[in-house]
Parts: structure tokens; sequence; C-alpha cells
């Protein structure tokens, strides 16, 4: 067979849509391998087969220096989406966020990601680790995390928007991106998804990224505050198996935001 079929009967309205609009986005810059859209519909996307290979320190390299040019190639604005609908989460269970493009990276990841979730998950936290969420966000919420590692500020990338080992096929032609959810933001968005669970080879990804996008010293320390939108959405979508990882990442945004602001 030379396609694979996504189906859901009961997929939220554009949603598949969406997706396809994503992978298109990103396949744009021609930097990155994408998996090909063939069709979709209402209810599925059919897509080009890809057969995988084992992963690689190489592959991993050569991924990371591509990834860096797809962020390279920008976006419109933090939040923007390529479609006029967004959703994050599994096939079964997708839930949509804003798809309005803003300036400001904080405001975007502020008001349009954390503070909904957290209003959405604070049924599964006690009162003292909902407060340590809240004081997270806010810690997020003075600017601290607009650049990477407090310098400047970072323009609007080319996001994959759910770069979780998952997402990575590793074929042939190197490593080739699935299930998107596309849209224009930190890059380390991205970097934080590779690392939050757990990649092959992640270390000869960032190196290859850095060979491509130099980042300052220290840049991981700043990967919890751009990894908090998926814990979130992980409390959301699976419930209190999450609470733990995601009260310690708040810890540690608090911390890193202190740390900044001496």
């Amino acid at each position: 067979m030379t396609d694979f079929l996504k189906l859901r009967k009961s997929a939220p309205d554009g949603f598949f849509a969406a997706e396809a609009a994503g992978l298109r986005w990103l396949a744009e810059p021609g930097v990155v391998p994408i998996v090909d859209v063939i069709d979709h519909g209402v209810d599925f996307l059919r897509l080009r087969r890809l057969d995988e290979v084992g992963p690689s320190a190489e592959a991993a390299a050569s991924f990371g220096r591509k990834l860096a040019r797809l962020h390279d190639a920008g976006a419109p604005g933090f939040g923007w989406s390529p479609a006029p609908q967004s959703f994050f989460g599994p096939l079964d269970q997708p839930f949509e966020v804003p798809a309005e493009s803003v300036g400001d990276f904080t405001d975007y990841w502020v008001e349009q990601r954390l503070r909904p979730l957290a209003a959405a998950a604070a049924g599964d936290l006690t009162g003292e680790d909902e407060a340590t969420v809240a004081s997270a966000i806010d810690s997020i919420s003075t600017g601290a995390f607009t650049g990477i590692c407090g310098d400047g500020e970072e323009s609007p990338a080319r996001l994959h928007g759910d770069l979780w080992a998952g997402n990575l096929m590793w074929t042939q032609a190197g490593v080739a991106l699935i299930d998107p959810a596309a849209h224009g933001g930190h890059r380390l968005e991205d970097l934080a998804l590779l690392d939050l669970f757990g990649t092959p080879f992640l270390e000869e990804i960032f190196s290859g990224y850095e060979q491509i996008h130099p980042m300052p010293a220290g840049w991981q320390e700043d990967l919890p505050a751009h990894s908090f939108f998926a814990l979130l959405a992980h409390i959301r979508l699976f419930g209190l198996g999450f609470v733990g990882q995601t009260v310690r990442a708040a810890r540690s945004i608090i911390a890193r935001a202190e740390q900044l602001d001496r």
C-alpha cells in the first residue's frame, strides 16, 4: 500500500482540514521531509505512507539542522495558524485552541494557551498545586521567556507544534514529520516537546540545531516554560497522572524566572 488513512467519524469540524493545511505549510520551505497529503475530508485524512527505519545519531543531527531552518522560515505572528481553526491532542480527543495571530509571544502564550488550560485543569489540582501552577504562569507573564535566557525577543518561528518523539518518523530519507499542530510560535516550544518525554539521540538533534541557529549558554533551562502548555494539556486529556510532573515544571519555571530577573 502507498497511502495511510486517518479516519474519525466524529472528528470536530475543521480538524482534518487544519492538519492538512499544517502539513502543507510546514512543507513549503522545503527543508524538512513532511508526510505528503493526498486528500482530506470532514472525517478523514489520506497521507503518503512512510517506511520506517531505526533512529541514528547521523539522522538526528541532520534533522536538528533541518528543524532550525524550518523554524527560521518564520510565521506571520504568534498563535497564527495556517487554517481558520487549530487543534491540539490525539486523534480520539483533540481540543480546539485559539488561532488568533498576535505580535507578542508572552501575550499569546499566557492568554491564549496557558491560562485557559490551567482553568480547565483546575479540577484535578489541589489548592496548593493550583496556586503553584498559577504562580508559574504569572512568572511567564512578566516576559521573562520572551527571548532565550532573557536575551532580546524571538520572532515567530514556523512550528510543528506537537513535536514529541511519536511524531518523528525515521526513514531512509531522514526524519519526516507527521501529526502537527502547526502554528507560529517560539522556537523553544518544539525543542521543549522533544525534550519533555524523551527523544532518541536528543543531544545530537540539539547539536545539529545549534550548528544552524546558535543558542545562548544555558538555553535548555528555559525549556520547562515552553513545555508547560503540553503538560497542562495532558492533565486536561489524561487526568491526575500528569499533575506531579506539571507541578515540578511549575516550580522550575518560577525558579528560572527569578534567576533571569537578577
